[in-house]
């Protein structure tokens, strides 16, 4: 599961660089393309295709030709799993309406997909994260994966049955595998199985975060977020929080392994919050969320960089949220979640960009 972050847009240099855009040599492309920000030299033709409610984690069906997504919205209490055309449209919820939902997603054929519930435990909503321990995100232990049917939403099967959080799960673009976070160990990490649950296996062993992976486009690769506390102070707090099934997400950097679990190695060194992140189709880039940038650590934009991490670039230049971002297999087009342009303070949208890889100028 992910929290997501809600921002207010606030007066600054970039907003004042905004109305300058808005108002000045920019309205022409302003009124053409509506949604983007200067800068975002790499996206064009932007559409909302959500408007209102907390909508996140927008992903792609195997056919491209639908997205599956979670949301809460309307008399919603807390995020259930939808699937929409890309044009917006056919919007309807294919999770139970019970419990807490996150992380759904294709599998091939488009015909059945995944997604964590918590339905099993209660029918209500779980309490949000106790704030005490301060900004801190719940891995609820309630959480199982299973798999359902797109047409009427039928659960077929429960594929993770051990004790913990079991979320975060993705499928492989060849078809073959899944790959989620869970906390069966008693420590978050990363595990893969096959698409009916079985041949569970564990490939992350550090102390500390592991999750969000996605797979690279040929399979052969993991992208995921990861925290290594190693200071004393860091290891007590990141204990203290875990056996609470609470992890504080300040630090996340990026990491990348071999589909087997092999060969770990850091991308990102920041020492901010990075997340979310993707493999371009070229398999060598990855797009990522990060507040890396920002003074405001609740700003993330999108971001660009390279496998070896180098030439980092980034992407948005929103001064709100933007995150969880996919490319479409031939890296034509992008859909992200982003708090730009909202009707009110705490909506969360999806959009849908095409992708300019080599752009010529703004």
């Amino acid at each position: 599961m992910i929290e997501k972050h809600i921002q207010h847009i606030g007066i600054s240099f970039f907003g004042l660089l905004g109305l300058f855009w808005l108002f000045g040599c920019g309205t022409a492309a302003r009124e053409s393309d509506p949604y983007r920000f200067p800068g975002e030299i790499h996206l064009k033709n932007i559409r909302m295709l959500t408007h209102g409610g907390e909508n996140a984690e927008a992903y792609f069906s195997f056919s491209e030709k639908q997205l599956i997504y979670q949301a809460t919205t309307g008399q919603l209490h807390c995020d259930q799993i939808f699937v929409m055309n890309l044009d917006g449209s056919g919007k309807r919820m294919v999770s139970t309406g019970r419990g807490r939902t996150t992380c759904s997603y294709f599998l091939p054929g488009d015909s059945l997909f995944i997604y964590s519930s918590t339905h099993l435990a209660d029918s209500t909503c779980p309490p949000p994260p106790d704030r005490s321990h301060g900004y801190v995100w719940q891995l609820y232990s309630t959480y199982d994966i299973f798999l359902a049917r797109v047409s009427d939403g039928k659960i077929l099967s429960r594929l993770t049955t051990t004790p913990g959080y079991d979320a975060e799960a993705t499928v492989s673009p060849t078809g073959d595998k899944i790959v989620f976070t869970s906390t069966r160990d008693g420590d978050p990490e990363i595990y893969t199985m096959n698409l009916d649950g079985s041949e569970q296996r564990r490939l992350t062993f550090a102390r500390g975060y592991d999750g969000g992976p996605f797979f690279s486009w040929d399979g052969q690769k993991i992208v995921f977020r990861a925290s290594r506390p190693t200071t004393p102070e860091e290891l007590k707090d990141y204990q203290e929080l875990v056996q609470h099934d609470l992890y504080r997400p300040t630090t996340l950097e990026i990491y990348v392994m071999d589909a087997d679990g092999k060969n770990i190695r850091q991308v990102t060194h920041f020492g901010k919050a990075s997340f979310a992140p993707f493999f371009h189709p070229d398999n060598r880039r990855i797009i990522f969320a990060s507040n890396v940038n920002s003074a405001d650590p609740r700003n993330f934009d999108l971001y660009m960089i390279n496998e070896d991490g180098t030439g980092l670039e980034q992407i948005t230049f929103n001064e709100t949220f933007d995150g969880f971002p996919m490319f479409t297999r031939d890296g034509k087009h992008l859909v992200f979640a982003s708090n730009r342009f909202n009707e009110k303070p705490g909506e969360t949208n999806i959009f849908l960009a095409d992708w300019v890889d080599a752009p010529s100028s703004e």
